[in-house]
């Protein structure tokens, strides 16, 4: 069935262009907004649609999470991004995503990370031990970034460009982090390790995100989160291994358990409020060293080195409460950089238009 839009070849019977989103409406029929092809296009932003205010709802950010969803609906996500698939501007709509898949890949790691448990805590098998680090590890980290992802509303990041910015940019930023531990290394204490590893988290997402192409501040937001998820991924993956090492297999199940609770309120959201801080600066300019010293760039890149530094700051009694304070303080500051973000692509909407 080729489509008279875009003329893309689609298999028959489709409702819709998976190309471009256009509606195949036979003798003039109403469109059900119940079908397929209106989930697609609610979440994929490729159609206009009823403006609704752009202040948070969170029983309806969150309100197709435990709505039935099908596989063909998980694949014509994973679609967005690319050339053919990226809604201009102007089809793009300023409301708050209802994210969902990002809780399927939650019940999927846990389903995988208690197989690994099987094998290794009830049959002993060694053989499990790497899965079950590298799945716990990835988890929670992997299910946080696959939420910014689905609220990305310009919907022009790739999701293979998600996963190598993850992998990629987690490596990289430990790395840069050692250079500066080693330049520190007489100066150790939560203030230097927050400044470390955040400048060095920094550095990682500017490179990514400094070219124009992803200059919306949704765009900042997910690429911050891809690398801080990375870093947080690949850092319990080396604690679990080291209690792993120490002999002590209960600490092991611990140090996944807590990393796992906590990452999505520490280096996830922290590299991601840096990342939207930057692109919020960027703008479409070129980019110049003069922005990394503007105060809306400094004042949230601050608030995260000080965050990380109170998150490593040995205070009796409060763990784990401090972290849990610190993480709804961490969501806090990202939804609204979130509703910056859909304010911003409705200000661009209207100069364009």
């Amino acid at each position: 069935m080729k489509c008279p839009q875009c003329v893309y070849t689609n298999p028959d019977g489709v409702k819709f262009c998976l190309n471009c989103g256009e509606t195949f409406v036979k003798n003039n029929a109403q469109v059900d907004e119940n079908s397929m092809f209106y989930e697609f296009a609610h979440y994929v932003d490729m159609v206009p649609r009823m403006e609704r205010s752009i202040e948070p709802k969170f029983q309806n950010i969150f309100s197709r999470v435990f709505r039935d969803h099908s596989e063909l609906e998980a694949e014509r996500l994973f679609i967005v991004g690319t050339a053919l698939t990226t809604p201009k501007i102007s089809e793009v709509t300023d409301t708050w995503p209802k994210p969902w898949l990002f809780a399927r890949v939650f019940i999927f790691a846990l389903l995988a990370f208690a197989g690994f448990y099987i094998g290794v805590d009830y049959f002993r098998n060694v053989n499990f031990i790497p899965g079950l680090i590298l799945v716990g590890a990835f988890a929670v980290p992997l299910t946080t970034l696959i939420f910014f992802w689905e609220m990305n509303a310009p919907q022009n990041i790739a999701f293979y460009r998600v996963i190598f910015v993850g992998l990629i940019g987690g490596m990289l930023s430990m790395l840069v982090a050692l250079v500066f531990f080693d330049i520190l290394k007489n100066n150790i204490n939560p203030i230097t390790i927050g400044i470390a590893e955040e400048l060095a988290k920094a550095i990682t997402v500017i490179s990514f995100v400094r070219f124009r192409k992803y200059k919306y501040i949704l765009n900042g937001l997910l690429m911050g989160a891809a690398v801080g998820a990375g870093f947080a991924a690949f850092e319990t993956a080396g604690y679990a291994l080291r209690s792993l090492m120490s002999g002590d297999a209960q600490n092991l199940y611990i140090t996944i358990l807590w990393r796992g609770l906590l990452a999505p309120g520490g280096h996830v959201a922290w590299a991601a409020l840096t990342g939207a801080a930057f692109c919020r600066v960027q703008g479409d300019q070129p980019f110049k060293l003069n922005m990394l010293v503007k105060v809306k760039f400094l004042r949230v890149f601050l608030l995260v080195v000080l965050m990380h530094a109170l998150w490593d700051t040995p205070i009796t009694g409060m763990f784990p409460f401090g972290q849990i304070f610190l993480t709804v303080a961490s969501w806090i500051a990202v939804f609204l950089l979130i509703r910056a973000g859909l304010k911003e692509i409705g200000e661009k909407k209207v100069s364009q238009g």
